[in-house]
């Protein structure tokens, strides 16, 4: 497929599968460039409209290669927390070097951890004040961007997120929630389940960003927030999961003491308890502008999200 338009980097995680799907359900053909070529195709039904490429992102010339035609790079890859540090930068650079051969926009679902523990809800105004590793190595990646924008080499366009849930999500935080739920047990959370917190289901994520590809007037450097859906609590979202289900669900608590201690023989909890903050207050985003661009949006509801993705966890999770 000599003429696809669009490449995605981590189409079998989370978010990059949902764009990938929100692609194919318009039509389009896509390119996606994985590592387990079975598993992509067990994803998306060997859709005839997918040229499923095996490679790797840190193989710059294979990316080069694929990418000499594309005029947008979804870059959806994540790496472990432990990772992040080591891998994150070689693979934003790797793809703006790609990008840059037909200038090609670069779509980035980024999170709000360069804010740290901020007071009031973040707007697109809002200045990042990093307070942990993670934090300053997501505001470096985004000004990496922004930089290859501001040259001109490309263009990208970032959608600023909440946690986010929805079918394939199976992150440490995502998957004690949906695959306890099917199985009537507790769902699992971390230190206060009594505070708001936001979670963006990612078919709705994979729409504003296929809807922003059709923009012809953006700037070179477009970022823009997406709340998703606010819960009051932990708590509530289990009752959200209850109703649906049938039956009472209970929020089991991991108290910030046992997970400190976890943390002396688990690296990846040792790598979360600089992000122990999230989870004590809430860190809540504004997405008035991105709502007011699109009235006509719509988003699939909290009730049909939460439907969608137990069914999900029920067929692939058990």
């Amino acid at each position: 497929m000599k003429d696809t338009k669009h490449l995605v980097l981590g189409a079998t995680g989370g978010i990059g599968f949902s764009y990938t799907a929100e692609l194919l359900s318009h039509n389009i053909q896509t390119t996606i460039l994985v590592r387990d070529k079975e598993k992509a195709i067990k994803l998306f039904n060997d859709n005839p409209l997918l040229e499923v490429i095996v490679g790797d992102v840190n193989n710059l010339g294979h990316l080069k290669e694929i990418s000499a035609n594309k005029e947008f790079i979804f870059l959806g890859i994540n790496v472990p927390y432990q990772l992040w540090e080591t891998q994150m930068e070689p693979i934003i650079s790797n793809v703006i070097i790609a990008a840059k051969l037909n200038k090609a926009t670069i779509l980035f679902p980024e999170n709000n951890y360069a804010f740290g523990n901020v007071d009031n809800p973040i707007t697109e105004s809002t200045l990042p004040q990093p307070s942990t590793k993670k934090g300053k190595l997501r505001l470096s990646l985004v000004n990496h961007l922004k930089k290859a924008a501001e040259r001109n080499d490309c263009k990208v366009i970032i959608i600023r997120l909440p946690d986010f849930f929805g079918p394939n999500v199976t992150n440490a935080l995502i998957k004690p929630i949906f695959k306890e739920a099917i199985h009537n047990r507790p769902i699992k959370w971390l230190i206060n389940d009594a505070i708001p917190h936001q979670f963006a289901f990612t078919p709705n994520v994979s729409k504003y960003f296929h809807r922003l590809t059709l923009e012809t007037d953006l700037p070179n450097f477009f970022l823009i927030n997406y709340s998703g859906i606010t819960f009051s609590s932990i708590k509530s979202l289990g009752e959200k999961i209850s109703a649906i289900q049938g039956n009472p669900k209970k929020v089991k608590v991991a108290p910030k003491f046992l997970l400190n201690m976890i943390a002396l023989f688990d690296p990846e909890v040792r790598e979360l308890k600089e992000n122990f903050y999230q989870f004590e207050n809430s860190i809540l985003l504004v997405d008035d502008p991105l709502k007011n661009s699109y009235p006509e949006m719509k988003e699939t509801t909290l009730d049909t999200a939460l439907r969608i993705t137990l069914d999900w966890y029920k067929n692939n999770m058990e």
